[in-house]
């Protein structure tokens, strides 16, 4: 059985989908599997627990935000370390090494034009390049051409773009004065640039399962060349303004996620740590394995069992999962 087109994905209902992912028509022979913990929550596993040091988050706005999201309100932030300034930043990188840590990955909350403020940080970043020897991700949000071209002189290892391909999302949800072109450009100027970019597509912020924006995303990425492409999922956070609503069911996640690996064949594919838990979790980690992906972030136990039953060959890391692009270039 040949795999079908990502049209014919998208035609199928939920029970379709499930049918479709257990014939294994996206499951390599001799496959390896890639799962990461790195040092953004506590992860405990049968073959890994994660160290709080080895690859943490910065954010250079601190819990600042302009657009206070309606699917996170600047809740993520408060989960990272903080450093508003050029020497906070440098000053924290130092401490990262000092305590055994390989790299991290740089954020913060974004402008109102949806760019992190990360220029003033770069002659920095440049440093802890040089002189710390860290691997840095940086995580952009809309990027223009002059910022991507100063973070790869900076040797950013590579940068971590959301794309958005719902206009109705980017204005109700994320609260911006953008287009979806913004998102089309960003990718743009960091090919343009020369950077390792990893583009992320976030699964389920339409609350009606619409995923219509989940799809145009797939396709704006297609018409460049990634280094990898990670798939998250909205996941309800207390206090935010859509902690009421359901987050995207495991068929949902894995049609996005088998039509990227039809999209997508020669290109590492993720699934992200950003997803639902419980037993949501449990079911989209065994059908992302069976749709194809090279890596999870967090795996539950369950994926982990899959994966030995498959006889693949399993690799744990404590990085960031964007670093599948390097690893991924090493096994194939």
């Amino acid at each position: 059985m040949s795999q079908p087109s990502v049209e014919s994905i998208w035609r199928l209902n939920p029970q379709e989908i499930v049918n479709l992912l257990d014939s294994k028509v996206f499951m390599q022979k001799n496959h390896k599997i890639h799962f990461y913990a790195p040092s953004f929550t506590y992860y405990k596993s049968s073959i890994f627990c994660s160290s709080q040091n080895f690859f943490p988050t910065v954010s250079v706005t601190g819990t600042g935000c302009a657009l206070n999201c309606k699917h996170c309100g600047g809740k993520v932030l408060s989960t990272m370390q903080s450093a508003i300034t050029p020497d906070d930043l440098f000053g924290v990188c130092s401490e990262f090494q000092q305590s055994g840590a390989v790299g991290c990955l740089i954020s913060g909350g974004c402008l109102s034009n949806g760019a992190v403020p990360l220029k003033p940080f770069i002659a920095v970043i440049a440093r802890i390049k040089r002189e710390l020897g860290l691997t840095v991700f940086v995580h952009t949000g809309i990027v223009d051409l002059e910022t991507a071209v100063l973070l790869k002189q900076s040797e950013v290892d590579a940068v971590l773009i959301d794309v958005i391909g719902s206009q109705e999302i980017i204005n109700k949800v994320y609260r911006l004065n953008i287009t979806v072109n913004d998102s089309a450009k960003s990718l743009d100027a960091l090919q343009t640039a020369g950077l390792n970019f990893v583009p992320h597509v976030l699964v389920g912020l339409n609350e009606f399962s619409n995923l219509e924006g989940e799809y145009a995303a797939l396709q704006m990425i297609s018409k460049t060349k990634p280094s990898a492409v990670v798939i998250i999922a909205f996941m309800p956070l207390r206090g935010t303004e859509m902690a009421h609503i359901n987050p995207p069911q495991p068929h949902d996640i894995a049609r996005v996620v088998a039509s990227a690996r039809v999209m997508f064949p020669q290109t590492p594919l993720v699934l992200g740590c950003m997803r639902p838990k419980g037993t949501i979790r449990i079911a989209t980690d065994v059908l992302a394995l069976k749709s194809g992906v090279d890596a999870i972030a967090f795996p539950s136990q369950q994926a982990i069992n899959f994966a030995k039953t498959q006889n693949w060959d399993i690799s744990i890391s404590p990085y960031c999962c964007a670093k599948i692009f390097t690893d991924f270039s090493v096994t194939i």
